[in-house]
């Protein structure tokens, strides 16, 4: 248990404790580091350069190590400290304090105070959903490190813990991980960057983060950001606190911490509590998703004026309750005025112990003469799949929605929130947004929310981007042939894999404009949102641009056009690369393994039948080929019978990674370090690669010495910060080189280029002419690769020209004419 130092005015124990952890890291920002040592050190001369009188202390402060060392030090000095955000000015003016600190340093303003400042308050903050409002919340230092220890208690904060501030040090959790952490005497990474930004996660992968706080938003913008596919092997905890979070986000976040080996910590809290006031356990989220634990150590929750249903004002007691409100200067000089916190929650206690919210006490709008339950309504539609926000709009219900979680068919939203408060539809005035409004804290706008429903009002019914989440489920049900899709689908969900994404994509940037990153992850509501102004050109993904490039060179050097080879190579590459984004992302085991044969099926499929058929016309092709067993049967190279050997490689290699990934063992393996796995494998697969093991036949064209290929592919399709992007880099460089027995110096070059430019280039920004080109070539690249061997040999050596264009030809009709087949049969 951690405990909160005793506090002797005179003998600085802010300071003392400090230096108890000696070197250990205290604090990290980007490349430098402060140990504990030094942080006492430090704190001590700020707290030197306020000894004297106490005085009323204002600090905005940034997430910086002089932010956090000048907040400590006026904490050791027992001064006063307003802690303020972006409404500093509005404070200052207000409150009139004797000091004020912000980025350009400390304006002392005079020696002695101006305010009668009583013995036990510490820290004032803004109240909880408020940031200019001069009410402030008075704060003690007993209850301060009270809250600190308790939560350190509760989520069993460990000295080699790192905890980032996704939070801002003005808003009360924030300040709670950085309070909690220093006590525990683990370290805090200091950051102004957002959980969207790949710069957070690469300080976070260079300083070892373990713990990610958020609010309702941040796990948004977490899964926005596609979070279930990042590497995070150091990550221990999430903790969630700030207002509710929808339940099914909850199970979803702690199913995910199931598969990858972190917690999900969810928690309640409010300013007027210090922090936090009580802490669901991890094992308990999936159970008891719209639960808020249970109350820290030494508090306790009660229940006022109860109705039959067990449900009444939330109360809370414990040492961090604050000293009281203030409202003005003069309130500086009160002590404690409550002993008690009336949360203003409407709450129950299930059997178990266990706590539930249930509704605000001030929550309730009054249109057409109905008292209307705002919370009621929000659960509500949120049962139903709709992110909503519901506000009191005076002679109006204003609901505004989120078009990333359902379709946004708002006749169906009027009806069924109508039918739920038995307001008229008339008076409900839906308002349709990409994001709801939030406040600094992270909690919803309300007051925002209501201003803009008179600017938005409903952009389905005034045209907006004029795409609609149908117009994608459609695409999506026309190229996957799946009618089924609903626009809660992604492509991902919808089974698309390496073979249907060109086609989709192409067709999704006409209809779309530029897609976002990480689009196949995304539903098709959230894709209509993503509509925008068309730029120039079209940027095509690099391994589009691969794909296509390497069909070409294909066969053009077989069609003696020119002669550059390794783009088959290449292909394989990006075999691996599109299995770690279709196949290997967070679905449950099973569903990994049948949509890794899935996509096996879809290739050995058509080629079986193609040369198949060849086999039987010719005697240059056996059952060996069409049973795509020649790297097992025939050592020597020869032409044509090797001529399907990547087909041979893409079919073996994803069966043989699937045949690994059903391991139990293997698959959480891959789920906790999704890039160290396929990295661990590359290198195991080194020694088959440099043909130490002399097996026979040339080992470019079997599958053991080209197995690195796929895994490299794979690792590069996990790599998502600067460190894993050159790690890759470095196997690349070290692998790729000399692998080729022949073919000249061009032919390694080309695949290293081709690797560098998959790990480094995400898009290539193309004239809309060219992409389409590239698109319809990548597109058909299997039935190219396919049926070019029976068509250029005619024409290789009269007209290189005409064989080139003739196979592509021939390639890309063949696809279009399945393509066309496989629609028609999907839609019956």
């Amino acid at each position: 248990m951690t405990t909160a130092p005793h506090l002797g005015r005179a003998a600085r124990p802010l300071e003392t404790h400090l230096a108890s952890f000696g070197e250990r890291v205290a604090l990290r920002a980007g490349d430098r580091n402060l140990s504990y040592a030094d942080l006492a050190g430090r704190v001590r001369d700020v707290a030197d350069a306020y000894a004297g009188a106490r005085r009323l202390v204002l600090q905005t402060p940034g997430q910086d190590i002089d932010s956090v060392v000048e907040y400590l030090g006026a904490l050791a000095a027992d001064q006063v400290v307003i802690v303020a955000g972006s409404h500093a000015d509005a404070l200052v003016d207000a409150w009139n304090p004797d000091v004020v600190v912000d980025a350009t340093g400390r304006d002392v303003r005079r020696d002695v105070s101006a305010h009668e400042l009583h013995l036990d308050l510490a820290l004032l903050l803004s109240t909880s959903g408020t940031t200019g409002s001069p009410k402030l919340v008075r704060l003690g230092l007993e209850g301060l490190l009270a809250n600190a220890a308790a939560i350190a208690e509760s989520l069993s904060i460990r000295p080699d813990d790192v905890a980032a501030t996704t939070l801002p040090l003005h808003y009360c959790y924030g300040l709670s991980v950085l309070h909690s952490h220093l006590l525990a005497g683990a370290s805090v990474l200091l950051t102004d960057d957002s959980v969207l930004d790949e710069s957070f996660w690469d300080d976070a992968a260079t300083h070892g983060v373990t713990t990610i706080p958020g609010v309702p938003h941040t796990f948004e913008l977490l899964e926005r950001s596609g979070f279930g596919d990042r590497s995070t092997p150091t990550l221990r905890t999430l903790t969630q606190a700030g207002g509710r979070m929808a339940p099914e986000r909850v199970r979803r976040f702690a199913e995910l911490g199931q598969r990858r080996g972190f917690d999900l910590v969810v928690m309640y809290g409010a300013t007027e509590a210090t922090a936090r006031m009580s802490v669901l356990p991890s094992d308990l989220a999936l159970a008891a998703p719209t639960s808020i634990g249970r109350p820290l150590p030494g508090a306790t929750f009660h229940l006022d004026e109860v109705n039959d249903d067990g449900v009444g004002e939330l109360v809370f007691t414990g040492p961090n309750v604050m000293l009281g409100y203030a409202t003005s200067p003069a309130d500086l000089a009160l002590g404690r005025s409550v002993s008690e916190l009336r949360t203003g929650d409407l709450a129950r206690e299930l059997p178990d112990g266990l706590w539930e919210i249930v509704g605000r006490c001030n929550r309730i709008a009054k249109v057409c003469g109905l008292r209307i339950d705002l919370d009621h309504v929000e659960r509500a539609l949120g049962d139903r799949g709709f992110v909503v926000a519901a506000a009191d709009g005076g002679d109006h219900l204003v609901i505004g929605i989120t078009d990333g979680a359902r379709p946004v068919a708002v006749p169906t939203l009027l009806s069924f929130a109508t039918e739920l408060t038995g307001v008229p539809a008339a008076l409900i005035d839906v308002v349709v947004l990409p994001d709801l409004p939030r406040l600094a804290n992270g909690k919803t706008d309300y007051t925002s929310l209501v201003e803009q429903r008179s600017q938005r009002a409903c952009r389905n019914q005034d045209g907006g981007t004029g795409v609609t989440p149908a117009d994608v489920t459609a695409l999506f049900a026309t190229v996957l042939a799946r009618p089924d899709a609903q626009p809660t689908d992604s492509f991902v969900d919808l089974g698309g894999d390496s073979l249907s994404y060109v086609e989709a994509s192409l067709r999704l940037e006409r209809l779309l404009g530029e897609l976002p990153a990480g689009w196949h992850a995304l539903p098709a509501v959230a894709l209509a949102d993503s509509a925008g102004e068309k730029k120039w050109g079209r940027a095509v993904e690099t391994n589009v641009v691969l794909r296509a490039l390497a069909i070409f060179t294909i066969v053009a050097s077989h069609s003696n056009l020119f002669m550059l080879l390794g783009g088959a190579h290449v292909l394989l590459a990006i075999v691996g690369f599109n299995l770690g984004r279709f196949q290997l992302g967070d679905q449950p085991r099973r569903q990994r393994v049948r949509a890794m044969l899935r996509a096996v099926v879809r290739v050995v499929v058509p080629s079986v039948l193609v040369i198949g058929t060849m086999a039987a016309t010719t005697t240059q092709i056996t059952w060996r080929q069409a049973a795509l067993v020649t790297s097992f049967t025939e050592w020597n190279w020869s032409e044509p019978r090797w001529s399907y050997w990547f087909i041979e490689a893409l079919a073996l290699s994803t069966i043989l990674l699937a045949a690994l990934l059903a391991i139990p063992a293997v698959d959480r393996a891959s789920r906790r370090w999704p890039f160290a796995l396929p990295v661990v494998l590359t290198i195991a697969l080194t020694p088959a690669r440099f043909d130490l093991f002399a097996i026979p036949g040339d080992h470019v064209h079997r599958l053991n010495g080209m197995l690195w290929l796929v895994t490299l592919g794979w690792a590069i399709s996990k790599a998502r910060t600067t460190r894993q992007r050159l790690l890759v880099t470095a196997l690349t460089l070290w692998l790729a080189p000399g692998f080729f027995i022949v073919g000249g110096p061009l032919r390694p070059a080309y695949l290293v280029v081709g690797l560098l430019a998959l790990i480094w280039l995400p898009r290539v920004r193309l004239p809309s002419l060219a992409a389409s080109l590239i698109g319809v070539l990548a597109a058909s690249s299997l039935w190219i690769y396919l049926l070019h061997w029976r068509v250029y040999p005619a024409l290789e050596v009269s007209s290189p020209v005409l064989a080139t264009v003739l196979s592509l030809a021939v390639g890309v009709a063949a696809a279009e004419a399945v393509r066309r087949v496989g629609n028609r049969l999907g839609n019956r």
